[in-house]
């Protein structure tokens, strides 16, 4: 059969799991590209971040969801209603565990939500490079009835290993269908929120404990600004201007943020600024400020403002 007269598989695919069991590492190595933030902070996902993964024969749309768990204010509420949303929007369900990690009462409480749901479920026990051979057998026995899972893989997604296979069964198991989005697109998320958590990351990876979950960016504008001359490519010599906001709830974080001599935010700007100009194909000029909106967090109206909206789940 030629390439053209072979079946093309398309669908959602939802990844669930507890915080921090690499779901976003996942997805990042599927696209080949940096479409979710990571840090070693747990809930690090706040939003479903959709990741597109196309080759001649398939398209997949990855959503990955924040972790669930226990919620304690309105932001968590926000989080955990995305992530069990998504599960009816979806042909198939990816719940990941760390291999790592005893299974616990976190997922238990997923595993109980997609018991109700009517869609294929995968078990992929991630971060295998993280644990002796031996010890995986386990971790499969703690999970082995708990559900009818469609298909179970060890993998590690920080070292690729299953990937690639765990992909081609995943492809073959999805139904034949269009191709949703351009095979060159990858996300279907706007510039503004891709730079908006690139920009977060960097606070995530460079700050002490008492600051990441208090933080959310805005950005406040993007803009391209012509300049003399061409790129070394030919293309037009552009410089993108934009302007963000980070916001914290306490007056002590914003002097963390800022750092001695503002040293800690122009470290965070350079570093956002090295992932957003692969991401725009132009050079960025960004300006970073930082505000304090106190309990912002318990507060609807700045939840919406920064971009976590009812309406998304």
């Amino acid at each position: 059969m030629t390439q053209e007269q072979q079946a093309f598989h398309s669908g959602f695919v939802a990844i669930v799991g507890r915080p921090n069991v690499g779901k976003s590492t996942f997805l990042n190595r599927v696209i080949g590209q940096k479409v979710a933030i990571m840090s070693n902070v747990a809930q690090t996902t706040r939003n479903k971040i959709q990741g597109i993964y196309t080759t001649n024969s398939e398209q997949i749309v990855f959503i990955d969801t924040p972790g669930i768990f226990k919620p304690s204010s309105k932001l968590d509420e926000f989080m955990v209603n995305s992530a069990i949303s998504t599960l009816n929007e979806v042909d198939a369900v990816l719940f990941m565990v760390n291999a790592q990690e005893t299974r616990g009462a976190g997922d238990n409480y997923i595993i109980d939500r997609l018991k109700d749901i009517h869609k294929p479920v995968y078990l992929v026990i991630n971060k295998i490079d993280q644990i002796h051979p031996d010890k995986l057998l386990s971790v499969l026995e703690q999970y082995k009835d708990a559900l009818e899972w469609k298909e179970v893989y060890p993998i590690s997604a920080l070292q690729g290993n299953n990937v690639d296979e765990f992909l081609g069964q995943l492809s073959k198991d999805l139904p034949e269908g269009p191709q949703y989005y351009p095979e060159d697109q990858i996300t279907d998320h706007p510039e503004r929120f891709v730079v908006a958590e690139l920009v977060r990351e960097k606070v995530l990876q460079l700050t002490r404990d008492e600051v990441p979950h208090s933080v959310a960016v805005e950005v406040e504008s993007m803009k391209r600004e012509s300049r003399p001359g061409k790129r070394a490519d030919g293309q037009p010599n552009e410089l993108v201007h934009i302007a963000a906001t980070i916001i914290v709830d306490r007056t002590s974080q914003k002097g963390i943020i800022i750092g001695k001599g503002g040293k800690m935010l122009k470290e965070i700007g350079s570093r956002a600024r090295a992932d957003i100009e692969p991401l725009l194909g132009d050079r960025v000029y960004l300006e970073l400020w930082v505000k304090v909106v106190q309990h912002w967090r318990d507060k609807p109206s700045a939840l919406r403002e920064y971009g976590y909206k009812s309406q998304d789940y």
